[in-house]
């Protein structure tokens, strides 16, 4: 499948981080580990850009995510994107035993020292959740790796965005229409001014979310959202980059390597003599 992002034309290929889905009324399912199978695609990809849509801060004391994500960066020759969240499964949480209240607090002290370390700063903090002593990366980052938050909350806004480079916007958060992007791009302007930040320094990701049928021929979405047919996918994702998208990530219904050559058309088109130009990632 990440081959054929890469020969397709995909910007990003972006991962879940989750461990465990039950109690939703479908099949227990699960996906293969994150950092781990993240890792075997930074040594088997050579041109898109890789990175956890979100990486849970929960799921790993902060300073080992920092090393993993520097150790993924160096493996891929500084490829990937950071995106961090606080979590929200809370089955998973209490599967494998991990603290699920407190979810923001905990995000905030992770946040200072997965950023600090990635800085090439010497950190230490005796926090509440978390302690870390004379902590440093060695070998030191190469680069300074971007960090995103996949979050629309306003406490999560106010710790995240004096911190990051993106924000990544749910499909699901915004309906998955131009007009809910639109409200939600507005909040995040106005949570960066708040924050001290110049509203454009932030970068817009949004997921998309899309699926090769027309909706309107009753496929069987389980989606509250209406998916975006692939017909009209191209049109669609130049209307977000009209509203100030930087990043659309692609969501299918079933995804699969067909699934992914079946976008490339959407992906030639959008390269076809656009003024808007929107990158595009594929989950």
């Amino acid at each position: 499948m990440a081959a054929a992002a890469e020969e397709v034309g995909f910007d990003s290929l972006r991962l879940g981080d989750h461990l465990l889905y039950r109690d939703d009324g479908r099949p227990e399912r699960g996906p293969l580990e994150m950092w781990t199978l993240l890792s075997a695609l930074a040594a088997t990809t050579s041109r898109i850009h890789l990175g956890p849509l979100v990486a849970c801060t929960a799921f790993h004391p902060p300073g080992v995510i920092a090393k993993m994500a520097a150790t993924i960066d160096e493996i891929s020759g500084g490829r990937l994107v950071l995106g961090l969240g606080c979590g929200w499964n809370e089955p998973e949480f209490d599967a494998f035993g991990l603290p699920f209240s407190q979810r923001v607090a905990r995000f905030e002290e992770a946040l200072r020292i997965v950023r600090g370390l990635l800085a090439g700063e010497r950190v230490s903090l005796a926090g509440k959740f978390w302690t870390v002593r004379e902590a440093v990366l060695l070998p030191a980052p190469q680069r300074r790796i971007p960090l995103m938050i996949g979050s629309n909350g306003d406490r999560m806004l106010e710790l995240g965005l004096p911190q990051v480079d993106g924000w990544n916007l749910w499909y699901s958060d915004y309906g998955n229409t131009l007009e809910g992007y639109a409200k939600a791009h507005a909040k995040i302007s106005t949570a960066a001014e708040r924050a001290g930040r110049e509203p454009g320094s932030i970068t817009r990701s949004v997921g998309v979310l899309a699926q090769q049928e027309d909706p309107g021929t009753g496929s069987g979405s389980a989606d509250a959202d209406r998916p975006c047919a692939l017909a009209g996918l191209a049109e669609h994702l130049r209307s977000l980059a009209r509203a100030g998208a930087d990043e659309a990530v692609i969501i299918m219904h079933t995804m699969n390597e067909q699934a992914i050559r079946a976008l490339g058309p959407v992906l030639t088109a959008l390269d076809d003599g656009d003024s808007e130009r929107i990158d595009t990632g594929g989950f």
